[in-house]
């Protein structure tokens, strides 16, 4: 009787070792350590100078319209390493992978704070945001690898390290610069990527050789006939997408309705705050059921209730609208710890990581656009309002394939004569 399985450890004759309970840090705890400050290097590129950009700019000599190009890098380039990544991840492996994209990280962010030119400062940010991407995509197969009996607790810890990485940057970004200037403001993250990539020469240096003897990432070709991959897509886009548009457009849509300026960017942090117990509550509430998708649909209700309420009485209420707002974009880490639930290898992972963040992030690229396209094409908040609840649908839809208790791999098996590695039970 043969069955595949996945990440079996093996002894040196070959034989399947039985797998035995570990305790958290029991032969890895440098992974640990290289895992949650690699997390809290994934977004700082992007909050560390996007309080900053104007400052920059005026110093620079780069236009408003500018800012916006700045805005839009992000998600154009996880998008971008999304897609790429998985075949960065066969010719080097998972762990050459994460040390190759902190250093771009720490290399990109401090080049750009020694530029002089709006180029540079673009090219550099890329190259630092590419960095970023990469580690998006590597994060959720590492803990797959590493501890897939920990797979709720290492999602709840890395992605809550995501948001405190997301959140610091942005508090701390205006006074560092006001005391030291926006050069030392934005460059000091570069301490983070490269202390982020040190862990990594020591996982490295313990494992030798070890990657060869993974199951190979599947070909793209495979899994972009998979209806758990664009389901996740779907669910992991459309969050992003309404996400983003969120963070870009809640102020004005606050000021219109009589807020201050100072109220709006109150009300943008508090949204950020509770995306924070999202990502420390989400993981484990989807580990624990065999099929998720009732909370994804209790989450999306909020979503809607939150949309008419700032679309129709945005201040009768507001602190209460963008608190149930907040617990909208529980999908996203929810869609983060599917990838390893819906999948059996650290392979797969890998391939559904790159997948649902590349298709992801390319379609939230849209959201703030389309939604201020619609604003000022219409003078109000309707058209863009329906524009995200269309975007609720469609993550509803993609989640409801996401969240079928299946695997991915099975999938491949069933689509495809290729023969796959297995192990004699």
């Amino acid at each position: 009787m043969t069955a595949t399985l996945p990440d079996i450890a093996t002894g040196p004759s070959g034989v399947a070792a039985e797998p035995r309970a570990r305790t958290l840090f029991e032969g890895r705890a440098l992974v640990l350590a290289a895992i949650v400050m690699s997390a809290l290097t994934l977004r700082v590129a992007v909050t560390a100078f996007s309080p900053l950009a104007e400052r920059i700019g005026a110093e620079i000599g780069y236009s408003t319209a500018i800012v916006g190009v700045f805005g839009m890098i992000p998600t154009a380039m996880f998008a971008l390493s999304g897609l790429l990544t998985p075949a960065l991840v066969r010719r080097a492996g998972l762990e050459r992978t994460a040390l190759i994209a902190m250093l771009m990280a720490g290399a990109g962010m401090l080049a750009r704070a020694m530029v002089g030119a709006t180029a540079g400062l673009l090219t550099l940010s890329a190259l630092a945001l590419a960095g970023m991407g990469i580690g998006n995509v590597v994060i959720p197969p590492l803990v797959k690898r590493y501890f897939p009996d920990r797979v709720a607790v290492l999602s709840s810890l890395y992605i809550t390290m995501v948001q405190l990485g997301t959140v610091v940057p942005a508090l701390i970004a205006v006074p560092v610069a006001q005391a030291h200037g926006w050069r030392v403001s934005v460059g000091l993250w570069a301490l983070l990527g490269f202390a982020a990539a040190l862990p990594w020469f020591g996982v490295l240096r313990g494992r030798g050789r070890l990657d060869v003897t993974e199951t190979p990432v599947p070909a793209g070709g495979r899994i972009s006939r998979s209806p758990v991959a664009w389901g996740m897509a779907a669910m992991f886009g459309m969050t992003s997408l309404i996400t983003y548009a969120m963070f870009a457009w809640l102020p004005k849509i606050l000021a219109e309705a009589g807020a201050s300026d100072a109220f709006g960017g109150t009300m943008v942090g508090l949204f950020a705050l509770v995306g924070l117990v999202s990502a420390l509550s989400a993981p484990t509430m989807v580990a624990r059921v065999r099929n998720p998708f009732p909370l994804v649909a209790l989450f999306g209700v909020c979503f809607f209730v939150a949309f008419a309420g700032l679309l129709f009485a945005p201040m009768s209420a507001p602190v209460l609208w963008v608190v149930i707002l907040g617990l909208g974009p529980s999908t996203f880490p929810m869609a983060l710890t599917l990838i390893n639930l819906r999948t059996r290898s650290s392979a797969g992972s890998a391939a559904l990581s790159g997948f649902t963040q590349g298709v992801g992030y390319a379609v939230a690229c849209a959201g703030p656009l389309l939604f201020g396209v619609l604003h000022t094409a219409t003078g109000g908040w309707l058209a863009p309002f329906a524009l995200l609840g269309a975007a609720e649908v469609v993550l509803l839809i993609g989640a409801w394939q996401a969240c079928k208790p299946r695997v991915l791999e099975d999938g491949w098996n069933a689509r495809t004569d290729t023969p796959r590695r297995a192990y004699t039970a």
